[in-house]
């Protein structure tokens, strides 16, 4: 895992800086850097060194871009169907939307669980996450995305 590390810390920026030139949202480029982290995670067998680590990271980056925007593509159909719906009904499709999410971040293990709540209550930075934990900020970033994982496994559980 150490390795992971330092490759994570060695080329985050650079493919941060990639995406944001690509997307012009901070947030969204911080969440498809871990992205794309998480895939060439997934797809490292894959990686022959013909090319630059950054260069095949930058690859998955742009793939990892093209499928968010394909997503987004297809958003909007989802959201005419709100639309439509009573704003009350859309209220509480909302808000038991929202309480089954704190019920699943409740259930979940330190730090997990405060790193959610911070970032997303609290509204922190993930350089201020890791100043609290006596962390760096890419600490605070993996261990985030780690607990959106989480979350979204016991998502698909609590669908099945």
């Amino acid at each position: 895992m150490g390795e992971l590390t330092k490759v994570y810390e060695q080329y985050a920026e650079q493919v941060f800086k990639y995406l944001m030139v690509l997307c012009h949202n901070s947030d969204i480029a911080e969440e498809l850097t871990q992205e794309t982290f998480y895939q060439a995670i997934r797809s490292i067998d894959t990686y022959n060194g013909e090319c630059k680590m950054s260069v095949w990271l930058c690859q998955i980056a742009k793939h990892t871009y093209y499928k968010y925007v394909d997503k987004q593509m297809k958003q909007p159909q989802l959201q005419d169907l709100l639309s439509h719906l009573p704003s009350v009904e859309a209220n509480l499709i909302e808000s038991e939307n929202k309480i089954e999410l704190y019920r699943m971040i409740h259930l979940m293990e330190e730090p997990f669980k405060e790193i959610l709540l911070l970032r997303l209550l609290g509204g922190l930075t993930f350089k201020e996450i890791g100043e609290i934990h006596l962390k760096n900020e890419n600490w605070a970033r993996v261990t985030f995305y780690r607990a959106k994982l989480k979350l979204r496994e016991r998502g698909n559980m609590n669908e099945k």
